[in-house]
């Protein structure tokens, strides 16, 4: 039976309210909430919708059928056979460039992976479920991050963490994502929206100015400002999927080698 996320007409990414709460559900459970080029659109006018709604105040984003979302799509990036970077406009997941001013909580079940684990990083707060996993699995393909993910990451965990995390592109589960400061929370299997969801009530119930403006001077305090930073990151990935090597791993991954996020041999050679 098909799943109805793979019904063309079916939104891939599903946005829910309950009152200054909006929840931001990845709709595409059957490549486990991986990003084509419609669900990165999507993705991005949900959070401008969020973003633009005075009702609104905090937002949670999770994926639906058990994963939070494991990264770009690769089979539709191979089908598309171009680099998915542009220098202007939205990004390859439809977040790399946005700014939001009010806050955003990730709900994280099952793989947050690559892009996934850099949409998990863009986010302000970060709940997992005890099983989930996070990992550039990217790294097998020889695909550069480019959703902020170089930028975000050390500010979060620090250099030498981060820089362990990018090169290696190694599994790390939960637990020692809470020891990272990479998620703040671990909660039950099954329960991670429920929890982001009240956190996010919770919040969204504060007079909201002065925490927004303690979130915005959080943020605003390192050194290089983050556009600045992000935009340095694109260029520099832009270069490597010009070159076609960078599609030779997601040909790979698509003809089967890789999967479940095995790392043995030399998985980015076709």
């Amino acid at each position: 039976m098909k799943s109805v996320s793979s019904v063309p007409d079916s939104p891939s990414v599903c946005i829910e309210r309950k009152g200054p709460v909006t929840t931001l559900v990845i709709n595409r459970p059957h490549v486990r909430n991986a990003i084509d080029t419609r669900a990165a659109q999507e993705l991005s006018e949900a959070f401008l919708a969020f973003e633009n709604d005075p009702d609104a105040r905090v937002a949670v984003v999770c994926g639906r059928g058990g994963h939070f979302c494991a990264g770009g799509d690769l089979a539709a990036m191979v089908a598309e056979g171009c680099n998915p970077i542009k220098q202007k406009g939205d990004g390859p997941l439809g977040i790399s460039r946005l700014s939001l001013s009010k806050p955003v909580i990730a709900a994280i079940a099952g793989y947050a992976v690559a892009g996934g684990l850099e949409l998990a990083l863009f986010c302000d707060i970060r709940i997992a479920e005890e099983s989930s996993v996070f990992g550039f699995f990217n790294r097998r393909w020889g695909l550069p991050l480019c959703n902020g993910s170089t930028v975000r990451l050390p500010r979060i965990i620090g250099h030498g963490r981060a820089m362990e995390m990018i090169l290696t592109g190694r599994p790390v589960y939960s637990e020692e994502a809470l020891s990272y400061g990479l998620v703040t929370r671990v909660v039950a299997d099954g329960t991670v929206r429920e929890e982001a969801e009240a956190l996010a009530a919770k919040m969204a119930g504060f007079p909201f100015e002065g925490l927004m403006c303690d979130r915005c001077n959080t943020l605003s305090h390192f050194t290089m400002p983050i556009d600045e930073a992000l935009d340095h990151e694109l260029k520099n990935a832009a270069v490597v999927f010009d070159n076609d090597d960078a599609l030779k791993g997601a040909r790979a991954f698509v003809a089967g080698k890789g999967r479940h996020g095995a790392f043995g041999g030399n998985v980015g050679t076709p």
